[in-house]
């Protein structure tokens, strides 16, 4: 890692050079030799791709892949590529997971879920994209504050920058000591910032509030620098990958029975397979909700470890803003100063469109999205409005709100440790009678919450099913 530099320096050096969407924790101290750097999206190189396969709707098969997200898509390819005959059973009407990309809404592409490529350099689906006609292309740098009606000067983001820095020091600090709540090692002396860092390290970035997270989860996360975009949406990059998978849509798992020392029957709602593997790719809290019965039960520690993972919340807010009453770049990112939790970030001008996205997320974006599409639109309006001073209800044309948390095969957004419970990482990636797998963004200790962490987790999954069955694929 590079050698510190004054944060100070930094801030009137290159407050650009900070990573977009998810704050780099360690990045402002090293921004400056990541600027000179850039961004590393060298050509990846080509890896074939599976050869499709027959859909096979019952009966026996090599494994069975439970959830058609990216962990799923890609233990698939990884089984395929291994001449495995498998199962890829998702439970709603389309593939991708927390990974969508709707064009019918706006015209254009939009993410209702990932939209970030973080660490293009190193992401497998960036290496990959080579194999589409998909671009993709570099987040530009920096993001801006709003204080009121105006954007913050260079002295006060010196100060927030500073504020972030000891914060994520003091979070550090106390990981190495004891797994407690981010939110009870705060620096004392973080004054009117508080309440924007609080939300742009936990809500923003994790989904849950920091009094709701392991300051040990938080301090082993991966830095998430070089961050990229996929111009057609990452959805759309997903389901190129995914495009030659016999993936049966709308087959719920009803039961997986891994009683047999021989056998795992896993009943759908079409049908029946009989495998010798399973690789369990579904949301910790549809594990929870107990929406697929396992007989016998899930063990008690799994269940415990998947509860202490549970999804957190974070929805967008889309607003066609044709125009550009924002004044804002394409794929620029701004916060607000706030001084309460009741906060949003926007996300402007996605892909050089007319579409901009305001997030809300932690409790306060659970308790908004309970109450409605309507009543988020309105919030994300209001809150517009008071920021730049626009009668934004009036300009804004098409819009549309996510609901994660009523999504019934994902119940929210992405994982977070709570305090304490690092650990349950580990736990969820342990093997069932070494036949059922998890795999999944909570089942990577360095990248959960992202779409990289989980297609990772589900190559690892199917390498471990490949292992076990050995030997050519049953037909």
């Amino acid at each position: 890692m590079p050698a510190p530099v004054s944060v100070v320096n930094l801030a009137k050096r290159q407050i650009a050079a900070i990573p977009m969407k998810r704050l780099s924790r360690r990045a402002f101290l090293a921004a400056s030799a990541a600027a000179a750097a850039g961004p590393a999206l060298a050509a990846p190189r080509q890896a074939p791709a599976p050869p499709a396969t027959e859909i096979p709707r019952s009966g026996t098969v090599d494994a069975v892949i439970v959830g058609a997200g990216a962990a799923g898509i890609a233990a698939a390819r990884r089984l395929g590529a291994a001449g495995k005959r498998y199962a890829l059973l998702e439970a709603a009407d389309e593939a991708g997971g927390r990974c969508i990309t709707d064009t019918r809404l706006f015209g254009v592409p939009y993410d209702r879920g990932a939209h970030w490529i973080y660490s293009a350099d190193i992401n497998p689906l960036a290496r990959l994209a080579s194999q589409t006609a998909l671009e993709i292309y570099p987040a530009p740098p920096g993001q801006r504050m709003r204080i009121g009606r105006r954007y913050a000067r260079e002295g006060e983001m010196e100060e927030f920058l500073a504020a972030l820095v000891r914060t994520n020091t003091a979070i550090a600090d106390a990981a190495r000591k004891s797994d407690v709540a981010c939110a009870q090692v705060l620096p004392k002396d973080l004054g009117d910032w508080r309440p924007t860092i609080e939300f742009v390290l936990g809500p923003y970035n994790c989904g849950k509030d920091l009094s709701e997270m392991s300051t040990v989860d938080l301090a082993r996360s991966v830095e998430r620098d070089n961050s990229a975009f996929c111009r057609q949406g990452l959805g759309t990059l997903l389901a190129k990958l995914a495009a030659s998978l016999p993936i049966q849509l709308g087959t719920p798992v009803k039961t997986v029975d891994w009683g047999s020392r021989t056998r795992i029957d896993v009943e759908t709602t079409r049908g029946t397979f009989r495998t010798g593997a399973v690789i369990v790719t579904v949301s910790t809290n549809v594990l929870t909700a107990g929406k697929i019965k396992f007989s016998p039960d899930l063990p008690k520690r799994h269940l415990d470890a998947a509860g202490k993972l549970k999804l957190g919340s974070q929805d967008h807010v889309a607003l066609e803003l044709p125009g550009n009453p924002l004044g804002l770049r394409a794929d620029e990112l701004a916060y607000e100063k706030s001084d309460s939790r009741q906060t949003a970030a926007i996300f402007a001008n996605v892909s050089g469109s007319t579409l901009c996205v305001v997030d809300v997320a932690g409790n306060f974006g659970r308790d908004l999205s309970g109450k409605g599409e309507a009543a988020m639109i309105d919030y994300a309006l209001s809150w517009l409005s008071g920021l730049y001073g626009n009668d934004m209800k009036a300009v804004v044309k098409r819009r549309h709100a996510t609901r994660w948390n009523n999504e019934p095969w994902v119940l929210g957004a992405s994982s977070a440790a709570a305090p304490g419970a690092q650990s349950a990482r580990k736990i969820i990636m342990e093997p069932l009678g070494n036949r059922i797998f998890f795999a999944g963004e909570a089942a990577h200790e360095t990248l959960w919450g992202t779409v990289g962490g989980a297609w990772e987790s589900g190559e690892r999954a199917a390498d471990a099913v490949v292992k076990l069955l050995g030997g050519p694929s049953r037909r």
